[in-house]
């Protein structure tokens, strides 16, 4: 038979079980250097999304103001702000940004803390931020492809947004919240926990600057 604690009674002797706050000193290395790679990447993005933001006021302010990085026809934040894309919801999309990156930073900072999440909060999380990656992408695909000029601030979005997503990725998959079925879910958790998905999202990114150079290279350095 099972004693049942009397929450008025008085208690004698030790307690059996402790419970303590969660220290930093708990939190796995991996996890840690996640989150830390998270805060410094979410911070350029944060920096970023405000400088895009004041210049989206200034737009708004006069139509033909020079911004910042109007370097070229082609190298022109200017260019691409005064499109639709870039006020696809009505408002700039540095705004978006804004909010976003608080988000991230705040979650990093508290892992780095000890904090757990549930797995409800991190799979929430993982397809926000997934949505926010194909966002980043799509508006680098319409400057690409349809605008026909770059932002350098977009470019430095896409990029941190791309080390935020992979971080994230990283963290669900080796906590489980992220779980391929069968053999090939344990298999995804050892090539994460190996380190491989760094190699894999470095040769993104490189891939990524190949492409800018490609079409682009000789108006960055001119």
């Amino acid at each position: 038979m099972t004693d049942v604690l009397d929450p008025d009674a008085d208690l004698v002797g030790p307690v059996p079980t402790t419970v303590r706050a969660p220290r930093a000193s708990d939190t796995p290395p991996w996890r840690r250097r996640t989150a830390i790679e998270m805060v410094i990447s979410g911070a350029l993005g944060l920096f970023t999304s405000f400088v895009l933001s004041i210049e989206a006021l200034r737009i708004a302010e006069n139509p033909d103001a020079s911004l910042s990085c109007d370097i070229n026809s082609v190298i022109s934040c200017g260019t691409v702000a005064r499109t639709w894309q870039a006020n696809l919801f009505g408002f700039p999309n540095a705004f978006l940004g804004i909010a976003a990156e608080c988000v991230v930073i705040t979650i990093a900072v508290a892992a780095i803390g000890g904090v757990t999440f549930p797995r409800w909060f991190m799979r929430a999380a993982q397809v926000v931020y997934t949505l926010g990656l194909i966002f980043a992408f799509w508006l680098f695909t319409q400057s690409y492809f349809v605008i026909g000029a770059l932002c350098p601030w977009c470019l430095l979005i896409t990029v941190t947004t791309t080390l935020v997503w992979a971080g994230l990725t990283r963290w669900n998959i080796m906590d489980g919240h992220i779980r391929l079925p069968g053999a090939a879910g344990e298999s995804l958790r050892r090539f994460v926990a190996g380190g491989n998905d760094w190699f894999v999202t470095v040769a993104f990114l490189i891939l990524f600057a190949a492409v800018v150079m490609a079409k682009y290279g000789y108006s960055l350095v001119n």
